[in-house]
């Protein structure tokens, strides 16, 4: 089996998160009929890995079993150098049942006053992963950009913690950011650029 995407074929896009899916249907730039897990009313499965490899790879393939569609799933979040590495793979979690991430800046913002450091490097991952329903090959990037930190945030555009992220070489945060900016240089974007090369 080849691993390629058919323009115009029904891809199940494997998330509740409306923002991410938006994100994720404009860097598929409209190729394909795209239906979301919320949408077919598919559950969460549980985010067990400890890598966003790991977790993107086990999303794909439970919404490709579970809807029998080719599917693509994205684990993403942000990771800050004085807190090695938190929130991580566990960024979502932080935002609570509630996704408020709200909550979650806030909580970085606390735990960077507790640890006393003035190091604000942080960093966004995405890993992208794209599975078939056969069980067949599964196909894995990751993508990442660098960036520090600002408090308190700025911006109402982006999802997640974008106010508070402003990458290298840039002076606006993401959620500052024309959308088009961010998605031409994001984690989500370099990481699509290498799934683009592999898929299509």
């Amino acid at each position: 089996m080849t691993i390629r995407l058919e323009p115009g074929a029904r891809l199940v896009v494997a998330t509740h998160n409306p923002g991410k899916a938006r994100e994720l249907a404009a860097m598929l730039e409209n190729r394909f009929e795209l239906v979301t897990a919320g949408d077919l009313g598919l559950a969460e499965p549980e985010e067990t890995e400890t890598t966003f490899v790991g977790n993107a790879l086990l999303k794909a393939r439970a919404a490709a079993r579970a809807s029998g569609l080719a599917a693509i799933a994205d684990d993403s979040g942000l990771s800050v150098a004085a807190l090695d590495g938190a929130p991580g793979v566990y960024s979502a979690r932080w935002a609570g049942p509630e996704k408020d991430f709200a909550l979650a800046m806030r909580k970085v913002e606390e735990r960077l006053e507790a640890a006393e450091s003035d190091d604000r490097a942080a960093w966004f991952t995405c890993a992208l992963a794209v599975a078939w329903p056969d069980e067949g090959p599964m196909l894995v990037v990751e993508g990442r950009v660098d960036g520090t930190l600002t408090f308190p945030g700025r911006g109402t555009r982006g999802f997640g913690y974008d106010p508070i992220f402003v990458p290298e070489g840039h002076a606006q945060t993401f959620g500052q950011m024309d959308p088009a900016a961010k998605d031409a240089m994001s984690h989500r974007a370099r990481a699509f650029e290498k799934l683009k090369a592999a898929l299509f």
